[in-house]
């Protein structure tokens, strides 16, 4: 589908979300400048409602729907996040939520979802198998279909994470964001060039899930192969309306090793007390190894995604890299 949101969408989200999203802490890190030799930033979406920004998407979308829309109910695929954003924002409207994720959802996002009443299908070993029969649910039951990125109210929604940071602090060189499906970086850089136009804002993915860095070179869909990730949530394939939106506003993806992002979520687990996601970490990662080019003396964001990550599984990150 082709995409049409606008600076103002995403003001206008920042409006309606007031009070029903968390302001969420945008900190600097001396340690991580030290690192980088840059002055780094980290927007804490980790301590987000539902432990990440993909809330804020999924209360504007549900925001937007119809009485008759919400009565037939909602139905959404995701690697885990947005499902918990989507069960979150239905509750609150009393709209019944059917929920499709793949086998390989971390424990912590699938009880999160049935916390908030939400009904939970495990289906396929990829987003990209959960999607399909997500639709074809959709289909048979009459529920509206809410897609995880290739949606103009969810990246407006999105958007709001950088429109508070910038609104805090207005003169980043440099703005790190995970890339999964595109949301939030299609989001991050509509409201970042609307306030810097010379802002540069870069999509972060691991080797394991690269469909950004190699659509965005070849600037088309590219085929790419996948493998097991930490980073889960910026896992699967993404859309021709995502693609075509970011080619216009965002300035380059690059890739960080899976090592790399266990490191990463290690050092913010150790030195900022903070228990981040794969996803979550993927812009640490890139600023650890220096996977940046030209970042010295330069002023940088970069989105701290999500929390939800399985306790154990972090604790054994943390003790392989004490």
């Amino acid at each position: 589908m082709s995409l049409s949101v606008s600076f103002l969408d995403i003001v206008n989200a920042h409006k309606n979300l007031k009070g029903q999203v968390i302001h969420t802490p945008l900190i600097s890190s001396p340690a991580l400048s030290a690192i980088a030799d840059a002055d780094v930033w980290m927007k804490l979406e980790c301590h987000q409602k539902t432990g990440s920004f993909k809330a804020r998407g999924a209360l504007n979308k549900i925001a937007s729907l119809t009485e008759e829309e919400l009565a037939r109910g909602v139905i959404t695929a995701s690697a885990g996040n947005h499902a918990q954003g989507v069960a979150y924002a239905a509750s609150l409207k009393g709209a019944s939520a059917l929920i499709v994720v793949p086998k390989t959802a971390p424990e912590t996002k699938k009880a999160g979802i049935k916390r908030y009443g939400a009904e939970l299908v495990v289906y396929g070993d990829s987003y990209d198998d959960a999607e399909s029969h997500a639709y074809e649910l959709a289909k048979e039951t009459g529920r509206t279909f809410v897609h995880a990125f290739e949606d103009n109210e969810i990246i407006a929604g999105q958007g709001t994470a950088a429109l508070e940071a910038l609104l805090e602090e207005p003169n980043f060189d440099v703005i790190l964001v995970p890339a999964g499906g595109g949301g939030l970086i299609c989001g991050v850089a509509l409201a970042a060039k609307a306030i810097k136009p010379d802002v540069q804002v870069i999509g972060i993915q691991t080797h394991a899930s690269p469909p950004w860095y190699y659509s965005f070179r070849e600037k088309r869909l590219a085929d790419v192969v996948y493998s097991d990730s930490l980073a889960d949530g910026l896992h699967g394939g993404i859309t021709q309306g995502n693609l075509d939106l970011a080619l216009q506003i965002v300035d380059d993806f690059l890739l960080v090793e899976e090592e790399h992002v266990a490191q990463a979520m290690s050092w913010l687990a150790k030195e900022h007390h903070l228990m981040v996601e794969g996803s979550g970490a993927v812009g640490i990662a890139a600023l650890m190894q220096g996977t940046v080019p030209d970042l010295a003396g330069n002023k940088v964001l970069t989105i701290v995604s999500g929390s939800n990550v399985d306790a154990g599984k972090l604790a054994g990150i943390i003790g392989k890299h004490a």
